[in-house]
């Protein structure tokens, strides 16, 4: 489940506690996490394709997650994917799997999103 920024900060209208900070200016080390992601993203999606609707950014952006988290083989993971890591040590189950939301495939074969997949994948 995705929150928004608001739902983040405030629970039922009161505050969280949860205090934003940005990090110093040319320092990307400091948040090295999320330039990598902003990186590997402009890069798959953003710089390359030029998009009609934010719905059109929409479904190409959950059909790249999907392939991310699917397909993709990660350095970091020993060139596993995260599925197969995350089954190789246990922490993913076909009983948990339903907490990953970009872990699962649309099943719906008419759908969009699911053409999206099988023309990247290919």
């Amino acid at each position: 489940m995705v929150l928004s920024l608001y739902q983040r900060r405030y629970h039922n209208g009161v505050k969280s506690g949860v205090e934003w900070a940005s990090i110093q200016p040319d320092k990307p080390k400091q948040n090295s996490l999320i330039e990598r992601f902003n990186r590997t993203f402009r890069q798959d999606v953003l710089d390359s394709y030029i998009f009609e609707s934010l719905t059109e950014l929409r479904k190409y952006s959950q059909a790249w997650a999907w392939m991310y988290n699917n397909e993709r083989p990660h350095a970091a993971l020993g060139y596993l994917t995260l599925v197969e890591f995350l089954l190789k040590y246990e922490k993913l189950t076909p009983l948990n799997i339903s907490h990953f939301y970009t872990l699962q495939q649309d099943n719906n074969s008419n759908s969009e999103w699911n053409s999206l997949v099988l023309n990247v994948a290919i």
